[in-house]
This record gives C-alpha cells, sequence and structure tokens, in this order.
C-alpha cells in the first residue's frame, strides 16, 4: 500500500471510530420516558374517592361526623319509590376489619332510578374499585357534597358539571364496585366541603336521620 493510501485509510477510520463514539454518547444523553400529565389534573387524588362509604375522603378518616342537626338543606331520599321507612341507619357499621361505614345504604332492586337529592351540580363521574359507578353532586351553595355509589349506570345525559334539580334521574341502582351481587343498593353519604371544595375531602355526615326527618315532607 503507498504512502498515500495509507494516510487516507487511516484518516478515514479515525473519522469512522470518532462518529460511532459520538452516536454512543448521544444516545446515553437522552432523557429518559416523559411522564404522561393529563390536562385535567390528576385522575386519581391522593387515596380519594376509591372507597365505599366515602373513605377516599382524608379528613374524614380523621374527623368525627358533623351533627345532622347542623344541616341545613331539605333534602329527598334519593331512590325512587323508597320510604323513610324502609331506610336503616348503617353509618357506624364497620366495613372490611375496622373501616367505618360513613353512609346509608338504601336497598332497591337493580335498576331502580336514582335521583338527585338535592339541587345541584355534578362534580365528579369516577369509577372506583370499591364503589363502582359512583356520583358526587355539589348543593348549589358548594357546602355539602352528595356520595352515590354502586350505580348499575350512570342516567342518559349525566356529565361532570351539569346542573340537576332535586328529582332528576341520574343513574341506576347497582351493585358495582365491592357490593354483594345478590344485594343491589345505593350507598349515600353527604360530607360537609372544607374551604378548598375539594371532591374527594369533607367531613362525613350521617344521612339517616336527615333523611327520615326531612325527606319526602
Amino acid at each position: 500500500m503507498t504512502r498515500s493510501r495509507l494516510m487516507t485509510f487511516l484518516a478515514g477510520f479515525i473519522v469512522g471510530g470518532l462518529a460511532m463514539m459520538g452516536i454512543v454518547m448521544l444516545s446515553s444523553q437522552q432523557p429518559p420516558e416523559l411522564e404522561i400529565v393529563h390536562a385535567g389534573g390528576p385522575t386519581v387524588p391522593p387515596d380519594a374517592a376509591d372507597a365505599d362509604a366515602n373513605d377516599a375522603n382524608d379528613a374524614s378518616a380523621e374527623a368525627p361526623a358533623n351533627d345532622s342537626a347542623d344541616f341545613s338543606r331539605s333534602i329527598i331520599i334519593p331512590v325512587q319509590g323508597v320510604s323513610a321507612a324502609a331506610i336503616q341507619d348503617t353509618f357506624d357499621e364497620t366495613r372490611g376489619t375496622s373501616r367505618r361505614h360513613e353512609a346509608t345504604d338504601i336497598l332497591a332492586p337493580r335498576g331502580t332510578p336514582v335521583i338527585a337529592a338535592d339541587d345541584g351540580v355534578i362534580k365528579k363521574l369516577f369509577l372506583s374499585k370499591p364503589g363502582g359507578n359512583t356520583i358526587y353532586q355539589f348543593d348549589p351553595a358548594e357546602q355539602y357534597s352528595y356520595y352515590y355509589a354502586h350505580l348499575d349506570r350512570y342516567a342518559e345525559g349525566i356529565r361532570e358539571g351539569l346542573t340537576v334539580k332535586q328529582g332528576d334521574v341520574i343513574g341506576y341502582v347497582g351493585t358495582t364496585g365491592n357490593a354483594p351481587a345478590n344485594t343491589p343498593h345505593l350507598h349515600f353519604g353527604i360530607f360537609k366541603l372544607g374551604p378548598e371544595k375539594r371532591w374527594w375531602e369533607g367531613t362525613p355526615i350521617n344521612p339517616y336521620p336527615i333523611l327520615i326527618t326531612r325527606a319526602n315532607k
């Protein structure tokens, strides 16, 4: 091989080697895969709304229930055709090993219409493992949130942000979530909202005395 050819070969070898080193270095410096953040905010708030009996509520886990006598709204029984006499107080019953129920279970045949207990706004439609198909509704003044769980399905046209009137059909009784398959019912909870107005957070209020004294009057 002549001297000129040898120099050309060595130059090509060096340039090729440098190029390969550059590719390796560039690959090693690529940023890690980006975490996708939903524009609408977190899909699941921290440990929120993911529990039967509004256990999703961080504040309620520590705070005692508000006295139902302080509740200032006039509501109706949120299951069509159910009388106050058919409702039982399940608020303080234990669920799981130690969790307080913090709601009232209203038994009714599967598919019975669930109606808005009060005027207000559908704040959140949420699918949780324990509660199944759930609805969080705020009252007009955003003092209280009404929690409807184990719904078989939502009523047609129900969406977040929808204004509803007391008595409007919003869903249907079912057994979604961790409800026993042979015991369709509405899990109905009320909690007083904090200043942040978070749909998953508040102080639980026992619905039972409210429903039997004020509902269907």
